[in-house]
């Protein structure tokens, strides 16, 4: 059984309410601009992470607000576009983390790009240059990265020393093969605060998850995330902590910055 393990929101995407999420769980990923937020929101939104000592990391995305940064531009963009835009909105991210006297602790990508990241090593390649890239930018070393345990940006960043933190869904149904069933089917967003709770709890206690066929599938995640811009995302992650809590399993940040 896992003795602690970190709840993480995607915030700053001026579609939820972030600063109830933010007294529940213990990492803030915040939108770069890329696909919602940036500017003013994006420093509410830090200060707002500041202020529940939750740990802050940059959520870089394609440069797709339209399409909320879920659809693909791997096709639209070479290695090197790839690697400035989520060099730029990591600094942007750390900058902003900054001004709230804080230090950014890692780098989450969003939609697509997570995606395309976690299955082409190229688009992993590129992600992990621009992580490189914002970091000698601001004279620190690599910070971590967030992804799908058993993905090419996963063996990408072992092979680079960059620390990785194994991510799982609290709110996405998984295939057989371990991967997330895609939000357009029927069954890919688990929407009941009570199945959340137990896929949350099932992937803490068993490093598992049940997937849509009836299948185990083995998850071993440090941190499970918990999306902002679901329906009843706070009642969920409220939910969700309180069974994690009733089973004796601590809740606390994967990462902080040293």
């Amino acid at each position: 059984m896992v003795a602690v393990i970190d709840l993480n929101a995607d915030v700053g995407e001026e579609c939820g309410d972030d600063a109830a999420l933010l007294s529940i769980v213990t990492t803030a990923n915040v939108a770069a601009g890329g696909h919602a937020g940036g500017g003013a929101v994006l420093d509410r939104t830090v200060r707002l992470a500041a202020e529940a000592s939750v740990a802050v990391g940059a959520h870089p995305s394609y440069p797709d607000r339209p399409g909320f940064g879920r659809v693909s531009q791997a096709t639209d963009h070479d290695a090197d576009a790839i690697a400035t835009f989520v060099a730029e909105q990591v600094i942007t991210v750390a900058t902003a983390c900054a001004r709230s006297g804080i230090e950014m602790s890692h780098v989450k990508a969003h939609g697509a790009l997570y995606n395309d990241a976690a299955a082409d090593e190229s688009i992993a390649s590129a992600f992990l240059e621009g992580v490189r890239r914002a970091s000698a930018h601001l004279g620190r070393p690599s910070v971590a990265v967030v992804g799908l345990p058993g993905s090419a940006l996963e063996s990408l960043a072992g092979r680079a020393g960059t620390d990785f933190l194994a991510e799982a869904f609290a709110d996405r149904a998984y295939a057989p093969d371990g991967r997330l069933v895609p939000r357009g089917h029927p069954s890919g967003v688990l929407h009941d605060s009570g199945a959340i709770a137990r896929q949350v709890l099932q992937i803490a206690t068993q490093g598992a998850v049940t997937a849509i066929d009836g299948s185990l599938v083995r998850v071993p995640a440090v941190t499970i995330c918990l999306h902002g811009d679901t329906p009843g995302a706070v009642a969920s992650a409220r939910l969700a902590r309180s069974e994690l809590e009733r089973h004796g399993v601590s809740v606390a940040a994967a990462r902080r910055p040293a």
